[in-house]
């Protein structure tokens, strides 16, 4: 692993255990309006911008209970999601400071492409004291196709100054991956909530349990 490589971090489930949270906001949000399942639809928006997510939960739940919805449901999530995890209280995933000092100790760049907005994005950094590892953020709001198209890669690359193929990609989503490989990425998948198929494996460069399995794979590839 040399400088001339870079790293492009996905954040929601990779540098924080956010998904996990965001479920549990969503889980008491929904029971508010009578949604008791909220599982596999949340699963659908996983590594989607909100403007993906919003139309993925107007479909799954508009018959039922109302045009509109998704504006109500993810409001009220998004409100008990700051209440709870607002001031550095959202947990960071294992392994997070340990990549990002080795990597910073490797005069390797980084960077976040992440499909939540950019100022949330840096918000949530900043108050885990992690904002100044990365060179570039770039948000869900910055692209007008979310993941898996590759474009919010392909962006972060181009404000890197970096080739993609000389990137790789760590991410925790099946979109992201798809994502990252259609940007012609090495992808990493380090699995979340949603466990590595097939067709994961076969677009990644590597599966790694955990970022510190990751720092291994960098060291080899160094060797």
């Amino acid at each position: 692993m040399n400088s001339r490589y870079s790293v492009i971090f996905d954040m929601d489930g990779v540098i924080f255990d956010s998904e996990r949270a965001c479920l549990y906001t969503w889980t008491e949000a929904a029971a508010g309006y009578g949604i008791t399942d909220v599982r596999e639809v949340f699963d659908r928006c996983i590594g989607t911008n909100m403007n993906q997510t919003r139309q993925i939960v107007e479909d799954a739940y508009s018959k039922d209970f109302g045009e509109g919805i998704a504006d109500k449901l993810l409001s009220e999530s998004s409100r008990l999601f700051h209440e709870k995890y607002d001031g550095g209280r959202l947990p960071i995933k294992a392994g997070v400071k340990e990549i990002l000092e080795y990597l910073k100790a490797e005069n390797v760049r980084c960077a976040v492409a992440s499909s939540t907005r950019k100022a949330v994005v840096e918000a949530e950094l900043k108050d885990a004291g992690l904002l100044d590892y990365f060179e570039e953020i770039v948000g869900g709001d910055s692209v007008k196709v979310s993941k898996p198209d590759p474009e919010i890669y392909l962006i972060a690359c181009d404000k890197l100054k970096v080739d993609p193929k000389d990137s790789f990609a760590i991410e925790d989503s099946y979109n992201g991956i798809r994502s990252a490989h259609a940007a012609g990425m090495k992808p990493i998948m380090v699995p979340d909530m949603i466990p590595a198929d097939d067709e994961m494996r076969e677009l990644a460069d590597t599966v790694c349990e955990s970022l510190i399995d990751v720092i291994d794979y960098f060291k080899n590839i160094a060797d």
